[in-house]
């Protein structure tokens, strides 16, 4: 191939030479290389005018990948001022300058000394100096030139992008478009034909095709089916040279997906399933699950179930589940084993997504038969109707009176014994028995209908042979009305006539209230009462419609002569049998302006019957008991307090009840205490030998005692005054709550040589002092503590 190039470089070149001659011969007045950079203006100038002609080279070209082991020639460098004396030396600079291009000083022949890759760089600039060999002075303006690397076909077409992945759907048409591939080559695409590449399919031609020109893949066939295969592997082949003999080539590999539609209907992989329930499943229990497959992928495998019989739609019902795309069958009505042993239901499988292009292909839907036997169970009785009784009975029916009777048979066996019972739960007064046996309902109690006008009860009925068979089923009994109360008006009705009021006027309107509800509705009569048959200030007028009308019947009545009026009325019913009741209505006489609005009325009444009513009675009875009390109550105060006062003087007998806390104001406090008397109060038990004779001052004791002793000739008896003291403590201490009542507190004289600081007790414990303190043991629990203190010479007290 070397030779042939050679060839085509040498024509190439003698094809610009002659150019070039061509140029110089028009052209002899200007020079080849223009301005040069750098010059100036003047030069600029100069430069049109007549010189002596410069620099003379062709187009420079040299060969890309250059595998001899010569140099190769690239082309000469040439000034018309050389003669061919060898005065002038050639230097080049610039890219590659000495390393890649070297050139010859005297010819200017300039060659390439190693191999270049147009696909690394395409060309090279490069600047040509000519000097003087003896001064090295530039001859010429130093001028740029290019080399230019010419390409060869040595760079295969390559896929960038590849390996490829592409998709197209199954059932495609042919000619659809799949996806673009894409080859690049580095050759150059402006010279000859390297870069020129086309496509083609090495591998699945039979499935898809590619555009020589434009790499773009199409299906080839129409019957792509992702059921049978759901990807092709391409091999796509790119080649440079247009395709010719000798190019080079590069390929890719293509994964082509074939993506899923809804082609294919739902089939169930049986004709008939089978499954068995129990007849006393529960509604909503689950007989079973049957499914529906489909071919196809994703969404178009979603589908939806209905049962198309209408029997089966009765006692069945169908969803889906959406997670596993079954069909879950439950019951929708309780099975009856008696009625019906086997139910055949018909289940349908629809897809949801159903693609009109294909509904060429067939019904996207499927049926399959779903056979549920009933097993049979002992059912518990059941009652006839079994949505409950309504059962009537007259109010005032007797005891033991038939009410009706309730039924319930075996569903399991045609005369079985059954046995009925009422759940006392909704009968706790027991108004109604039933016998066991026939289920008949009588009265056990009184009626009455308007305490109670419908009673709700609950019977139950169980197998004579199984007892824990059990079934409920409620009796609704409706009391009829009798006629047992009689009519009554409707409030405590009150009314105001004017006191000039005329003849006829109709002053007030009365209803009836009945308790009783007959089955032709109420009707009432009204008149007045015999006891107002001769009034002569009212009439009553019947309106007929169950109300009545009060008029006067003469005019001028005065409220100051009387200002009410009590008329009875008598209402009677229609029965049968016919009741009455009478009630009176009050009638007040007020004093009214001229356009007959009320001013002012008395309270004083009258009543057209001179008797005096029951309840008047009992509150005049009510007065006269409240104001006996109430006097006998302030007579009990008067003589509860009068004791009171007595007693309190009888029975006090106490001294000055003192603090323990209180130390009083020591032996010179004169003021507040008699020590001739505390000093003496402790001798009172018994008389000291050496005032026997003159006895104790009678200043230092109560006056009672006092009057005693001076009574006995000045022997006083202190036995009494002991006894209460004794008894007084005894009484403290078997009352553990409260302190004693009385108390007495003593404070001892010590002595003129006592060395004590203050009248405290608890200094006399060092002292000799002259008192006996042993009869404080005798005083009970409570005054232990201060036995102790001061009788230190008992030690089981201490100890106590």
């Amino acid at each position: 191939m070397a030779p042939c190039w050679r060839l085509g470089a040498c024509s190439l070149l003698t094809a610009l030479w002659l150019l070039h001659c061509c140029s110089c011969g028009w052209s002899e007045t200007t020079r080849t290389n223009g301005v040069a950079k750098g010059e100036t203006k003047e030069q600029e100038l100069m430069s049109h005018e007549r010189v002596k002609r410069g620099w003379v080279w062709n187009q420079f070209f040299v060969v890309e990948e250059y595998t001899g082991t010569e140099p190769l020639y690239v082309g000469k460098i040439h000034t018309d001022s050389d003669e061919g004396e060898g005065n002038i030396k050639y230097t080049i600079s610039g890219e590659g300058a000495g390393t890649i291009f070297i050139i010859d000083e005297l010819t200017g022949d300039i060659h390439a000394t190693e191999r270049l890759d147009r696909e690394e760089q395409s060309y090279y600039t490069l600047r040509a100096q000519a000097r003087d060999r003896l001064t090295n002075h530039l001859l010429e303006s130093e001028s740029e030139f290019v080399i230019k690397v010419q390409d060869i076909n040595d760079s295969e077409p390559k896929f960038l992008e590849g390996p490829y992945i592409g998709s197209v759907g199954e059932l495609s048409q042919i000619g659809t478009s799949v996806m673009k591939v894409t080859a690049s080559d580095a050759d150059d695409p402006t010279y000859g034909s390297s870069a020129r590449v086309v496509y083609s399919v090495l591998d699945g031609e039979r499935f898809f095709t590619v555009d020589r020109q434009t790499g773009l893949i199409r299906t080839a066939v129409a019957d792509l089916d992702r059921e049978k295969q759901d990807r092709y592997e391409l091999v796509v082949k790119a080649t440079d040279m247009a395709g010719q003999m000798g190019g080079l080539s590069g390929s890719t590999t293509v994964t082509i997906v074939i993506t899923d539609v809804n082609d294919n209907p739902p089939r169930f992989p049986q004709k008939m399933y089978q499954f068995s329930m129990s007849e006393g499943a529960a509604v909503g229990t689950p007989v079973g699950r049957v499914i529906a497959t489909d071919a196809d992928m994703g969404e178009n495998t979603d589908m939806s179930y209905l049962i198309k019989d209408e029997e089966g739609g009765e006692l069945f019902k169908v969803t889906t589940d959406s997670d596993t795309q079954e069909a879950i069958i439950t019951i929708k009505k309780a099975l009856d084993f008696e009625s019906k042993r086997t139910h055949n239901v018909v289940v349908e499988a629809v897809n949801k997504h159903v693609d009109p292009r294909f509904s060429e292909l067939g019904s996207f839907r499927d049926q399959t038969i779903v056979r549920v036997s009933v097993n049979d169970i002992d059912e518990p009785p059941v009652f006839h109707p079994a949505e409950g009784t309504i059962l009537e009975v007259q109010e005032d029916a007797r005891l033991g009176a038939l009410v009706g009777t309730v039924t319930a048979k075996d569903p399991d066996m045609e005369n079985a014994p059954v046995r009925y019972s009422i759940d006392r739960s909704t009968d706790q007064e027991q108004i109604f028995h039933i016998d066991p046996v026939s289920g008949a309902i009588t009265l056990g109690n009184i009626l009455d209908r308007e305490t109670a006008g419908w009673h709700n009860i609950t019977v139950m009925a169980v197998e004579a042979d199984n007892v824990s068979q059990i079934s409920h089923s409620s009796v609704s009994i409706r009391i009829l009305d009798v006629n047992d109360n009689p009519p009554e008006l409707a409030t405590p009705y009150e009314a105001t006539i004017c006191e000039d009021a005329k003849p006829g006027q109709l002053i007030h309107s009365i209803s009836v209230v009945d308790r009783d509800e007959p089955q032709l509705g109420h009707r009432y009569y009204f008149t007045l009462a015999p006891e107002a048959s001769n009034n002569r200030h009212f009439t009553l007028w019947d309106v007929k419609d169950n109300t009545a009308g009060i008029r006067t019947q003469r005019s001028g009545f005065n409220r100051h002569e009387q200002n009410v009026y009590l008329l009875p009325i008598l209402v009677v019913d229609s029965g049968p049998p016919a009741l009455s009741s009478t009630g009176t209505l009050t009638i007040h006489v007020c004093g009214c302006d001229p356009e007959g609005t009320i001013q002012s009325c008395n309270a004083t009444a009258y009543a057209i019957s001179t008797s005096l009513s029951p309840g008047a009675l009992i509150a005049l009875l009510v007065c006269m008991l409240i104001l006996i009390v109430l006097v006998l109550l302030i007579l009990t105060l008067k003589r509860h307090r009068k004791g009171q006062s007595m007693s309190e003087d009888e029975e006090d007998m106490r001294d000055n009840v003192i603090k323990y806390n209180d130390e009083g104001g020591g032996e010179q406090d004169t003021q507040a205490y008699d020590m001739s008397t505390l000093r003496n109060l402790f001798d009172f038990p018994e008389a000291k030998s050496g005032s026997s004779e003159s006895g104790p001052d009678l200043r230092t004791l109560p006056q009672w005692i006092q009057g005693r002793m001076s009574g006995d000739g000045g022997a006083a008896d202190f036995s009494l005054f002991k006894g209460y003291i004794r008894k007084k403590v005894e009484q403290t201490d078997g009352d553990l709550s409260v302190p004693p009542y009385d108390s007495f507190q003593t404070y001892a004289f010590e002595g003129n040589s006592s060395p004590a600081l203050s009248l405290s007790s608890i200094h006399t414990l060092s002292t000799t002092s002259e008192q006996d303190f042993s009869y404080l043991s005798d005083w009970g629990p409570r005054f232990r503590q201060l036995a102790g203190y001061y009788a230190p010479g008992h030690p089981e007290e201490d100890g106590s």
